[in-house]
């Protein structure tokens, strides 16, 4: 039998046309497709989203951790503000040229030869590539693989659909969005997106399912032993209340400067649960238990040291000075 003669009515599939020699002319094709308005909607939209990334990502990674009742120094808060734009843009940047741009250079020819939406092959490439820049803050620094890999996906998602409304809005009317109205666009998505992700964070702590920091309920018999700190403090609390201690760190006799003093000796010390012999009070009494040691030789006045960290792992932290930057010692037992 002869071979059947092929249809002139049907088109000829784009997939026999497209060997994998060619690649490297469609990746060329979807290069040149992206303009120069295709690349600054991509860049707004990953600079919009990052304050409200930034703001989940902080609760999620702090939830359910001692923040040692320390508040934000004012400094650091106004240096951060200044530096915010700055620093946006350059990591907009970044993931434009690291993750958007070659997701949307390999999301073409895999439409054509594997067939599907570009949209969709886009998507998939982005999370591969999220997933690939996952791997070298989880070595550097211990984050968390799959969870950066899908914070990193859902980065990539945004960009590209603006991009995919973008070139779709300028089919329809004839006209591409100018810098103005880009930008104007980024600045109110960038405050939808905060305000949205600052909501989602409110609901979810209210419901509980962020997890809030429960500081540890110790008895006396519990915080009896040796706590040590990372400047070489000691601190042992024998069971009847007497205290040893070597480079431990005290109120000074005098408020001012210095912040506080360091002892050697002896010394007494109970646990206290009503925080009536806490100063400053930052916590108040409901939250936060702590221990009073008093030195018997006169080289500081009594010092309330705050109970933190959890139950297999407690810790016992004074800060000292301004509370918005103070000097924070933390001693944990042996």
């Amino acid at each position: 039998m002869g071979r059947a003669a092929a249809n002139p009515a049907r088109p000829r599939r784009t997939l026999r046309l497209m060997g994998w020699g060619n690649i490297g002319r469609a990746v060329r094709r979807a290069w040149l497709s992206w303009t120069g308005a295709d690349r600054g909607v991509a860049v707004v939209v990953c600079v919009a989203q990052l304050p409200g990334a930034w703001l989940l990502w902080t609760i999620a990674t702090d939830s359910g951790k001692d923040d040692y009742g320390v508040g934000y120094s004012s400094l650091g808060m106004l240096i951060q503000l200044v530096a915010a734009p700055s620093v946006s843009l350059v990591l907009g940047l970044v993931q434009m040229a690291g993750q958007i741009v070659p997701a949307a250079l390999l999301a073409y020819p895999s439409a054509v030869r594997f067939r599907g939406p570009d949209w969709a092959w886009h998507l998939l490439y982005a999370a591969l590539f999220g997933a690939g820049w996952a791997a070298l803050p989880a070595m550097l620094w211990d984050w968390p693989f799959m969870a950066t890999a899908l914070a990193f996906a859902a980065l990539g998602a945004l960009p590209m659909l603006a991009v995919a409304y973008a070139r779709r809005r300028a089919r329809v009317t004839g006209r591409r969005w100018g810098a103005v109205g880009v930008l104007g666009s980024g600045c109110f998505g960038c405050f939808g997106l905060f305000v949205l992700a600052f909501g989602g964070a409110a609901l979810a702590t209210a419901v509980g399912l962020i997890e809030e920091y429960e500081p540890p309920k110790l008895s006396a018999g519990q915080l009896a032993g040796v706590w040590r700190g990372v400047d070489g403090a000691v601190l042992r609390l024998e069971p009847g209340g007497r205290a040893e201690f070597v480079d431990l760190p005290a109120e000074p006799e005098v408020f001012g400067d210095p912040t506080f003093v360091v002892c050697d000796g002896t010394g007494t010390w109970f646990l206290d649960t009503e925080g009536r012999h806490d100063s400053d009070g930052v916590e108040g009494p409901e939250e936060r238990d702590g221990v009073v040691v008093r030195l018997d030789d006169g080289c500081g006045e009594q010092t309330y040291w705050v109970i933190g960290g959890t139950e297999q792992e407690p810790e016992l932290l004074v800060p000292f000075g301004d509370q918005d930057a103070p000097d924070l010692w933390i001693l944990q037992r042996d």
